[in-house]
């Protein structure tokens, strides 16, 4: 039988790396995302050595070590996320990953962005949580295809002063540092994390800066622990390089077709979280607030208009944790009110022909969404004996939209001004899995979830002059998922493979004419799977692959012009082949690894009449001990300088691209005391 402990280790050392512990911390981190080492499904960390071997730059280069997750960078610090799903964008992007801090929401249900992880603090986490798969049964809306979950240090577990700095050969250099302090039961941390970066394509500068600040303590029988989040950034964009294959070319991608393009974005968060015994189990509370401001050209459509929004949220959370006998209860009530705007103006005149006035000058829309959500959900844990358990949760929520234009209603060309209206969705999302361990160091699981997301403001209420106000709908994915994960003892191989199958309802997605789409259906099926084998010294290697499929279910044809989509169509920007392989040596002062990153062939239009062949990349790093404080560290990507990108797209009749950096290297320094 595979105990708990056994069962935790085996998550951590999924993850690529020895543990989730580093130099000066002792405590093992706490599991807060939707799922726990042990609970039936798909559940991915990575952790603090991780993050910081890789040196990365951009979020989706920690990420995309976990199967299933394919993170395309585009401009800067923008993004794009899969998480086994195709690659979303638009509205599917901001609503379908529910991205969280320390468990704790990092937006409003109904305003999401698809840059969200330029919103977390993953620089100085102590882990990373990925749950593949619905996990709405705890949290609710948009945690449709999966979460990822940032897990900070806290002053009890991170060491007194770590600090980072990296200078890439690209002119992109990184600072970020940890202080921290503990005694009597009080402690502090202060986090940070600063880039400048000049750009290796044209006018594409960008600037960014981050700082947490948490402070613990024990008041009377609670546990406090306040946090506050802020992060700023400042970039000039680069845009699509226009015509087919066009990334091969060493000279068009470093020029910027959309020099005026940029993106201005500011972001605070706070929260406190408190716990204290209660009766014979925990309870725990906690309120929270969230500012958000950005500003950026639109540079992907064609009349680059200029979008402003925003939102100003406060949230409650709370759950009741209690074990008994074989079964272990949590119970909880959330509720988030939040006020968000979005504002879209055209500043030039803009037409595909001469005499086309369907993109006028001036405000497009402009409109204040105030929104309120209150839900509850249950989760059961029992034992259920001879080598069974049981994990069962249903969650209920309501959603509350109140819309109000701030510029006439009416339709103006292409757009509609929907007039002042109030909507509401309903969602029950439930789940049930079982774990089999009656084999020796190895657990057999099922698992079946439905994740749901209200609407996005932007779905319900930015509408194009076809559309009818209200027609978007709660969108439903339900989920059947069966592995197994274990230790291999022969070998000394810990593995983890999971196989899924999913079908999608109510599907919201802009088509390559920039055509919304309201009541799209997908299927989704695949296999997902990762082997590690660490040792302290010698030999080490991990391995993770992906192969999924994602298909449109329905037929759709609008006039001549429009994207034809037929049933059994791949879904565009959806890969079937994702893979990474590492392989290293540890020796007494350091370690050398080799990367291999593989990302499969995939169409680039709902059509699938254009497509991207995909690519493979290399990278090689290394580290040296200086003293038992002191390390440095190169790492050098795209070993071979191959040409690539790093999200191909088909729209308004062209094939686009964002290239991939070429050959690099990064050279850092990293202190820890």
């Amino acid at each position: 039988m595979v105990s708990s402990t056994t069962a935790l280790a085996v998550a951590m050392l999924l993850s690529g790396q020895p543990s989730l512990t580093s130099a000066g911390d002792t405590d093992v981190i706490e599991v807060v995302a939707d799922r726990k080492a042990g609970d039936p499904g798909a559940l991915s960390q990575v952790d603090r050595d991780a993050v910081t071997r890789v040196g990365a730059d951009h979020p989706a280069e920690v990420l995309n070590q976990v199967p299933g997750v394919n993170i395309q960078m585009n401009s800067g610090q923008e993004h794009l996320i899969a998480l086994r799903s195709p690659v979303l964008t638009a509205g599917a992007g901001q609503g379908s990953f529910l991205i969280l801090v320390d468990g704790i929401p990092t937006r409003a249900p109904a305003f999401g962005n698809v840059n969200a992880l330029f919103e977390i603090p993953y620089e100085t986490a102590a882990a990373i949580e990925v749950v593949r798969g619905p996990g709405s049964a705890q949290y609710g809306s948009n945690a449709v295809h999966g979460i990822i979950n940032v897990i900070q240090q806290t002053p009890f577990d991170a060491s007194p002063l770590r600090v980072q700095a990296t200078g890439l050969t690209l002119s992109r250099y990184r600072f970020d540092a940890t202080v921290s302090g503990n005694g009597n039961d009080t402690g502090w941390l202060l986090s940070g994390s600063v880039q400048d970066d000049l750009g290796w394509r044209d006018d594409t500068s960008v600037e960014q800066q981050k700082l947490t600040a948490q402070l613990s303590t024990d008041v009377g029988l609670w546990d406090l622990s306040g946090s506050v989040f802020a992060t700023s950034l400042n970039q000039e964009t680069a845009g699509f390089i226009l015509g087919e294959d066009v990334y091969e070319d060493d000279d068009l991608i470093r020029q910027n077709p959309n020099p005026e393009a940029y993106r201005d974005a500011e972001y605070v968060r706070a929260s406190l979280t408190a716990k204290r015994a209660l009766g014979t189990g925990e309870l725990t509370v906690i309120p929270f607030a969230i500012y958000q401001r950005m500003e950026f050209r639109q540079h992907f459509l064609p009349y680059k208009g200029i979008e402003t929004n925003g939102q100003d949220s406060a949230g409650l959370l709370t759950r009741y944790d209690i074990r008994k006998g074989r079964a272990s209860w949590s119970f909880g009530a959330d509720v988030q009110w939040a006020e968000g705007f979005i504002r879209e103006t055209q500043p030039d005149p803009f037409g595909f022909f001469p005499g086309d006035t369907r993109f006028p000058q001036g405000d497009h829309y402009d409109f204040t969404v105030t929104t309120q959500m209150a839900a509850a959900f249950g989760q059961l844990r029992y034992d259920l004996g001879a080598d069974w358990r049981m994990l069962a949760g249903l969650r209920a929520e309501h959603h509350d939209y109140d819309y109000d234009t701030h510029i006439p209603a009416g339709i103006f060309r292409r757009f509609k001004v929907a007039a002042d209206r109030e909507d509401g969705f309903d969602i029950l999302t439930p789940k049930l899995g079982v774990v089999w361990s009656g084999i020796q160091d190895a657990e057999f699981y099922a698992n079946y979830a439905r994740g749901q997301r209200a609407p996005q403001a932007s779905d319900l209420y930015r509408l194009q002059s076809q559309q009818e106000a209200g027609e978007a709908d709660v969108e439903s994915l339900d989920s059947l998922e069966a592995g197994i994960r274990g230790y291999w003892s022969g070998p000394g191989v810990n593995y983890d493979i999971a196989i899924y199958a999913m079908h999608k309802d109510n599907f919201f997605f802009r088509d390559a004419d920039g055509l919304n789409v309201t009541d799209g259906e997908t299927d989704h099926w695949g296999i997902e799977g990762q082997m590690v084998q660490h040792r302290e010294a010698g030999l080490n290697w991990k391995a993770g692959f992906s192969y999924g499929e994602h298909r449109y279910d329905f037929d759709r044809q609008v006039g001549t012009a429009s994207e034809v989509i037929i049933s059994g169509n791949e879904v565009d920007t959806a890969p079937n082949w994702l893979a990474d392989l590492s392989a290293g040596y540890e020796f007494a002062r350091g370690s050398i690894y080799a990367d291999v990153e593989y990302v499969g062939e995939y169409f680039t239009d709902a059509a699938n009449s254009r497509d991207y062949p995909g690519h493979t990349l290399i990278h090689l790093r290394t580290e040296y001990r200086l003293s038992d404080e002191l390390s440095a560290f190169v790492t050098v990507r795209n070993l071979t300088d191959e040409a690539y990108a790093d999200r191909a797209d088909f729209a308004f009749g062209e094939d686009r691209y964002f290239p991939g950096e070429p050959l690099n290297a990064v050279f850092g320094l990293r202190l820890v005391r």
